[in-house]
């Protein structure tokens, strides 16, 4: 596995912002830089320890997708990939620390919504769903379990929040009032379409996505663009069909692992309040970690 990036430092280009786990850099005034890092976040929290060759492969199952969705017919929604090579913008001493695990997208004003979409009922949605049979507003049948899946694909949005706070859940009601009515319904009719689409394509390759979130933004013509990473397993919850059981959580192949390591994590002899600093998380965690996000990939891609 590559060296691992925790962060990264390019001079050569101004630094926009560095989130949870991607550090921005401005290209000119109208393209970005997005690096991938190793950086591991949960619960909006970012760890202090990186998982090597994260970002790499996140990078390459985001291109995947974008590529995936962009094909037969299925191009659902304009991307914010240039087409353009990374490597051509930064200095040639820095492209070891961005290859393979960076992209050079569009610059777009970015719309604060996280569009989510879930096919199976798990995580915070199960725990919504225990107390009053809903989630975000969006009744559903009852008697469902963990891991249940839903008669249909919901759309349960969440507004996004400022690194180190947690986002919002919100009602598709409150994107209204945020964004307009047109723009609102657009993104999550485009969101549910884009998850149906992936979903079936995973199942093919043995993989469940339970759910994931999309961000979009909005170009200079105003046209309406996906953005950010797309379908990965830091913003997707995937399950190996073979061990899928309605009733437990199943096995996962995204950073659940590590979530479910945190629950039951202990900082100063309690339970970890899910609020800096993180707990320092133990090697074979990470390994098993990283182990999984490799295993994702090659299963999707071969």
């Amino acid at each position: 596995m590559t060296t691992s990036l925790h962060t990264s430092t390019l001079g050569s280009l101004t630094l926009l912002a560095r989130g949870k786990v991607r550090d921005n850099y401005a290209v000119g005034d109208d393209r970005i830089l997005m690096v991938a890092s190793d950086r591991l976040s949960a619960f909006d929290v970012i760890m202090g320890e990186p998982i090597p060759g994260k970002g790499v492969l996140l990078t390459q199952m985001a291109l995947f997708w974008f590529d995936k969705l962009g094909k037969n017919g299925a191009d659902i929604c304009p991307n914010h990939l240039t087409g353009d090579a990374p490597e051509s913008v930064v200095a040639p001493e820095e492209v070891p620390q961005i290859e393979g695990r960076s992209m050079l997208v569009k610059r777009l004003k970015p719309i604060p919504v996280e569009a989510v979409v879930r096919g199976y009922l798990a995580g915070s949605g199960w725990k919504e769903y225990q107390e009053n049979g809903a989630v975000c507003g969006v009744k559903l049948p009852a008697g469902l379990q963990n891991a249940s899946k839903l008669p249909e694909p919901i759309y349960t949005p969440a507004a996004k929040a400022a690194v180190g706070d947690h986002d919002e859940n919100i009602t598709f009601e409150k994107t209204v009032e945020m964004i307009g009515l047109d723009l609102a319904t657009r993104i999550r009719d485009i969101s549910i379409q884009i998850y149906k689409t992936a979903a079936e394509f995973a199942l093919t390759k043995g993989i469940i996505i339970a759910d994931t979130k999309f961000e979009f933004g909005l170009d200079k013509d105003g046209t309406l663009v996906l953005m950010d990473e797309v379908l990965t397993p830091d913003s997707s919850r995937y399950w190996p069909q073979e061990s899928y059981q309605v009733g437990t959580n199943p096995p996962s192949y995204d950073k659940q692992f590590v979530r479910d390591w945190l629950e039951q994590a202990l900082v100063d002899g309690k339970p970890w309040n899910k609020t800096p600093p993180a707990p320092r998380v133990p090697n074979e965690v990470i390994a098993k970690t990283a182990a999984k996000y490799q295993e994702a990939l090659t299963r999707l891609t071969t």
